[in-house]
């Protein structure tokens, strides 16, 4: 057939419009983000090119060997919520089921005309349950790059005029086949979407590593650290519900704030993971409950009895010497006698030393808490550095070593500078391994979001001591639920749980001393963001 220039001139308009439409469909699938909104969308542009009335979308579940209807779209008639949920067999006697198994396409003038011999028969209960009425179909596998079909693609009739609503009646009168030329346009749409499917299947698997990962690594720290267990999760709980309020802040300091799904993904893997660094740490100083640790005690404990019994048997010794020496002098209890007298004085001298004795381990055993020590115990506690014993070698030693006197001396908490500083150094560790994972590009800040989580705004914090212009918002929520958490967590044996009120008091306080962001407090009290931990005031 020879064409005018003109009807070659509108063919080309229309091929060039049809090709515009095309790239821009790809692109929209492309951006795509969720798997639901991505199958509509392919469903929509498909009915769209080719004016089709309806069209299902069924993905393949192979391990299930069953189609699950995943999208319908129909112009003329209300589809029911429940077929959301259908499931057909993954067999060749229905149309679709026939072209997953097959990978070839059905063009079919008018399903009603299908004869008994063929492999394959159109399912009418949904359109007697629907009170509608099929006529042509397209039925499209749509395959992925190695050529597998993941899913089926159907249109239902395509009608002469895009705007007509179908009726029964009139269905078979408004609509027509499918062209050649739609099939092979279908086809191609189809794989392309295939193949985005598929990166989106594969975007979800990697999610759920990092899940399954995330999961794993709190399991880690709460299985070397068991006495805060719970705390990562509730702090991620926390912190992003204040991230999530504030969203929904319309005015003030925050009204420019928006975190994204994304942006709070990210902001709840670096809640969960603030304290991984903590599997660098020692466990027994994770783990310290008081000043010393308990070996340390029992070393002292039996240190003191040695103390105790080398104390009365130098006594005992220094009678039998008494005695020796003086082999005629009475020593009978009812003579008042130079023998009773010294002998008596040795006894009062003992039971003095081990009155002291006794005096010097209450002390320890009450500045071995963890808790704010008075000036006096300080100054007694100085005392014990003068007190010596004898040894089993013959030597004097010290009651207490300098080194346990340094951790005695400790005024507020169970950590000596040494040991605070390396459980300080669980942030870096904690930057340093989350430096290491390959986060995907929505996620690639959870590592400097956690790195300052014990940074404070003023610059008093740690471990860079970075003042409030280094310290990102999202940060800077997860210190106020850290911190939150730290001080309303279930009684752990270094401290008592506190009450809402109580905690938010220090919040507040900490708030003045620009610790922490004094808005975000604002925001955190107002919105009782403690309630999603099911914290009443």
């Amino acid at each position: 057939m020879i064409l005018s220039p003109f009807e070659r001139a509108v063919l080309g308009q229309e091929a060039e419009a049809l090709v515009d439409q095309l790239l821009e469909i790809g692109i929209s699938l492309s951006a795509s983000q969720s798997l639901e909104e991505l199958l509509h969308l392919i469903l929509t542009k498909s009915r769209q090119i080719t004016a089709s009335d309806a069209g299902t979308i069924f993905l393949v579940q192979r391990e299930r060997a069953v189609l699950e209807f995943k999208a319908a779209q129909n112009d003329s008639v209300t589809l029911p919520e429940q077929v959301q949920d259908y499931t057909i067999p993954l067999t060749a006697d229905s149309l679709v089921g026939y072209a997953a198994l097959t990978g070839e396409s059905l063009n079919i003038a008018d399903v009603y005309a299908l004869k008994g011999s063929e492999m394959y028969q159109f399912n009418r209960s949904f359109d007697e349950a629907l009170h509608y009425r099929t006529c042509s179909v397209l039925v499209v596998p749509m395959q992925n790059i190695s050529g597998e079909v993941i899913g089926v693609l159907q249109l239902i009739n395509r009608k002469r005029s895009p705007d007509t609503r179908l009726r029964p009646e009139t269905s078979v009168a408004l609509t027509q086949p499918y062209s050649p030329w739609e099939e092979h346009i279908v086809r191609s749409l189809a794989s392309q979407a295939a193949v985005i499917i598929e990166r989106n299947h594969l975007l979800e698997s990697i999610e759920q590593l990092f899940e399954g990962f995330i999961t794993a690594s709190v399991q880690a720290i709460e299985t070397r650290d068991p006495v805060t267990a719970g705390h990562s999760e509730r702090v991620a709980a926390l912190t992003v519900r204040l991230a999530e309020i504030t969203n929904a802040t319309s005015r003030g300091v925050f009204r420019d704030v928006f975190f994204s799904d994304r942006q709070l993904q990210e902001i709840r893997y670096a809640a969960l993971l603030h304290d991984f660094g903590k599997v660098g740490v020692p466990e027994a100083i994770l783990n310290k409950q008081k000043k010393f640790y308990p070996e340390q005690l029992e070393v002292i404990r039996q240190r003191f009895a040695l103390v105790r019994r080398t104390l009365e048997m130098e006594t005992a010794q220094a009678k039998v010497n008494y005695l020796l020496s003086h082999p005629h002098q009475p020593h009978t209890p009812q003579q008042r006698c130079q023998s009773c007298t010294f002998l008596r004085d040795l006894d009062q001298q003992l039971q003095q030393q081990l009155h002291t004795l006794e005096a010097y381990w209450q002390l320890i055993e009450q500045a071995n808490e963890p808790q704010i020590l008075e000036e006096e115990p300080l100054a007694q506690l100085q005392e014990l550095t003068q007190f010596y014993y004898r040894g089993t070698d013959g030597e004097l030693h010290p009651l207490i070593t300098a080194s346990e006197l340094e951790q005695l001396l400790v005024r507020r908490g169970n950590l000596t500078q040494g040991e605070r500083r390396m459980i300080e150094a669980h942030v870096t560790y904690t930057y340093e391994f989350l430096s290491r994972i390959p986060w995907t590009p929505h996620l690639k800040n959870v590592p400097i979001i956690a790195y300052g989580h014990h940074e404070r705004l003023n610059g008093s914090g740690y471990p860079r001591g970075i003042g409030a212009a280094e310290i990102p918002l999202q940060t800077q929520m997860l210190a106020i639920a850290d911190i939150y958490d730290a001080l309303t967590a279930k009684d752990r044996p270094y401290k008592k749980s506190l009450p809402v009120d109580r905690a938010l008091g220090i919040l507040w306080q900490e708030a003045r001393e620009f610790k922490i962001n004094p808005d975000l407090v604002e925001l955190f009290e107002q919105q009782e963001v403690f309630r999603v931990l099911g914290h009443q005031r």
